[in-house]
C-alpha cells in the first residue's frame, strides 16, 4: 500500500465533532460530487474507487441528515477497471446541498465552503475531507517531496491554496491539463499539513526518513515525531477498542479463544496503554505474553473486524 493510501486510511479512523464532520463531507462532496435533474427533482451524487472513502462519506451522511441514500458499484471501462462506489441521494439533496454550502438561492457555491470552516479545527477537517476525496503525497523515501490536491475548479484551488497557507504551508496552485492543483514541495511544510489535519501515523513515518535525511533539522522533527507518537498510542488503542467491541457485538467474546479472550480483556481493563505494559500486566498475573504475541493478536482482532466491517457493506450495496 503506498504513503498516500496508508495515510487516507488513517484519516478516515478519525473522529470528530458535528461542525468538523459537515466541513469533511462538504469537501468531499465538492471535489467528488456531482448535481443532476430527474424527474422526482434534484439527485446529488458522490463517486470513488476507495471502499473505505465511500463508507466515511456514507457513515458522515448517516450522522448529520436523515435521508435515503442508494448505494450503487461499478466498474470501470477503462484502464484498470477499478470498482467505482457511488452513494446517490435522493430525498432531501437540496437541503443537504445547502446545508453544505454547495448550493444557495442563486445556485452553485463556488470555491471553498465558507460558512462551514469559521473555526480552525473545521478549517482542519475540511481539508482532510479535499485530501480524502482529491489529494496525494509522494512517499518521503523518494528523492523528491510533492503534496497535491487536485481539483477541477480554479476558485476552489485558491480557497485550498489560502486554507493551508493559513497554516503556514507555503501552498501554490498550479493549472494542469484537465484541472488545477494546490501543491506543496517543501517536506517540512508536508509534514507540517500531514500534522495538521491530524495524520499523526503519517507524520511519524514521513519524519523517521527526514530525520536520516536531514540531520540538521532534526529538532523540529523530533518534536513532530514526539507528538505523533503520543497520539499514535493513544490512537491505535481506541482502534483496538473498536474491533473489539465489533467484534463482542456480533460474534460474542466467548466465541473466541482463551488465548484472545484474555488480551482482548486486557486492552478494555487498560484502555490507554501500549502493548508492553499490557505485556507486563499478563505476567504479572501469571499469563506470559511478549509484547510481539500481544501485538499478533490485536492483528488478529482488526482482521476478524475488518471481515466484518466488509460483510455490512456487501449488506449495504
Amino acid at each position: 500500500m503506498s504513503f498516500a493510501s496508508e495515510t487516507k486510511k488513517e484519516l478516515i479512523q478519525i473522529e470528530s465533532t458535528e461542525c468538523c464532520k459537515k466541513a469533511e463531507l462538504s469537501a468531499l462532496i465538492r471535489m467528488n460530487g456531482a448535481i443532476s435533474l430527474s424527474n422526482k427533482g434534484l439527485v446529488l451524487e458522490f463517486a470513488t474507487e476507495n471502499a473505505a472513502i465511500a463508507r466515511r462519506t456514507l457513515s458522515l451522511l448517516k450522522q448529520l441528515f436523515d435521508t435515503d441514500v442508494d448505494l450503487l458499484s461499478r466498474k470501470k471501462m477503462k484502464l484498470k477497471k477499478n470498482n467505482v462506489y457511488i452513494i446517490r441521494m435522493k430525498r432531501n439533496a437540496r437541503e443537504i446541498a445547502e446545508e453544505l454550502d454547495i448550493l444557495d438561492e442563486s445556485g452553485f457555491v463556488l470555491g471553498a465552503a465558507k460558512k462551514l470552516i469559521e473555526y480552525e479545527c473545521c478549517k482542519r477537517a475540511y481539508l482532510r475531507g479535499a485530501f480524502l476525496a482529491g489529494g496525494s503525497v509522494s512517499n518521503p523515501e523518494t528523492s523528491s517531496y510533492h503534496f497535491e490536491i487536485f481539483t477541477l475548479d480554479l476558485e476552489h484551488a485558491e480557497d485550498l491554496k489560502a486554507l493551508l497557507n493559513e497554516f503556514d504551508l507555503n501552498a501554490r496552485v498550479l493549472q494542469r491539463k484537465k484541472g488545477y492543483i494546490t501543491y506543496i514541495k517543501e517536506a517540512e511544510k508536508i509534514s507540517d499539513f500531514l500534522r495538521a489535519i491530524e495524520a499523526y501515523n503519517a507524520v511519524l513515518n514521513f519524519e523517521d526518513v527526514r530525520i536520516f535525511r536531514d540531520i540538521r533539522n532534526s529538532e523540529n522533527r523530533l518534536n513532530n515525531c514526539e507528538i505523533a507518537n503520543e497520539t499514535k498510542t493513544i490512537t491505535a488503542a481506541q482502534r483496538q477498542i473498536d474491533n473489539i467491541n465489533l467484534i463482542d457485538e456480533i460474534y460474542g467474546l466467548d466465541s473466541l479463544s482463551d488465548k484472545l479472550q484474555a488480551v482482548a480483556k486486557l486492552r478494555l481493563e487498560f484502555p490507554e496503554e501500549n502493548l508492553t505494559y499490557l505485556s507486563e500486566v499478563a505476567t504479572e498475573r501469571g499469563h506470559k505474553i511478549t509484547k510481539s504475541g500481544i501485538n499478533h493478536r490485536m492483528r488478529k482482532f482488526n482482521e476478524l473486524a475488518e471481515e466484518i466491517r466488509e460483510n455490512q457493506l456487501k449488506k449495504d450495496l
